[in-house]
């Protein structure tokens, strides 16, 4: 018997928030303690900043993956209604547009029929929630799962750079701060991209420019700040 293949489709939704969530936990407190420490700020006041950060970016994007991804199954929920009313009115039509959608995808319109046929007497609503709409268990939306997934994993990605500032002597702070939080973010683009069957060096490349670009605006914004002091 043949090894059933494995496919990574049903990791796109816990993944993407994984990923989202650690990449902003890093990048987002490693820029926001970069800019309060290029500012003069002591290491205290730099922990507080990073501390507050943490909450407030665990708790921001827990609500926010909630609030968008149970609004995406909020319009799946809305589209299946639709299509139960339309399965019940008139069972007929809605098999030949199943068939046309076979037909559409290359199957010769007999067979079409009789495929459209048997999928709507084993379950006619699933049929078309995965053939009509694109609905399917591995893809459908779970918002507590998203919630919990990108909070849990900012926190994890946030406390990196808190980590190192505890850690690290003052006058070389910025530096070990910034270095460091960049490989980190090399190294969870190396394994977003394994776990998605991507390039790793393009994953790692990705989030490092990004991450390099946004601690060097915010280290500049600080830098200002004692500027004007």
């Amino acid at each position: 018997m043949a090894e059933k293949e494995k496919h990574r489709t049903g990791r796109i939704g816990w993944l993407r928030a994984a990923v989202l969530g650690a990449n902003d936990g890093i990048l987002s407190t490693a820029s926001l303690v970069v800019g309060v420490a290029a500012a003069d700020a002591t290491r205290e006041n730099i922990l507080i900043a990073g501390v507050a950060g943490l909450v407030a970016g665990g708790m921001s994007m827990a609500a926010g993956e909630y609030v968008s991804v149970s609004s995406q199954a909020d319009t799946e929920n809305a589209d299946l209604a639709v299509e139960r009313k339309e399965l019940a009115a008139d069972q007929e039509g809605e098999r030949e547009e199943l068939a046309e959608i076979y037909v559409s995808r290359g199957l010769d319109r007999s067979l079409a029929v009789e495929v459209a046929r048997q999928f709507m007497e084993h379950d006619a609503l699933a049929a078309h929630a995965r053939d009509e709409l694109g609905i399917s268990e591995v893809v459908t939306a779970r918002p507590v799962q998203a919630a919990l997934t990108s909070a849990v994993s900012f926190a994890v990605g946030a406390a990196l750079p808190l980590v190192t500032i505890s850690l690290s002597p003052e006058r070389i702070l910025i530096p070990l701060v910034a270095i460091t939080a960049l490989a980190f973010l090399a190294l969870l683009g190396v394994v977003a991209a394994r776990t998605g069957g991507a390039s790793m060096l393009k994953g790692a490349l990705r989030v490092t420019f990004w991450g390099a670009l946004a601690m060097a605006v915010t280290s500049g914004v600080g830098m200002l700040f004692r500027l004007a002091a």
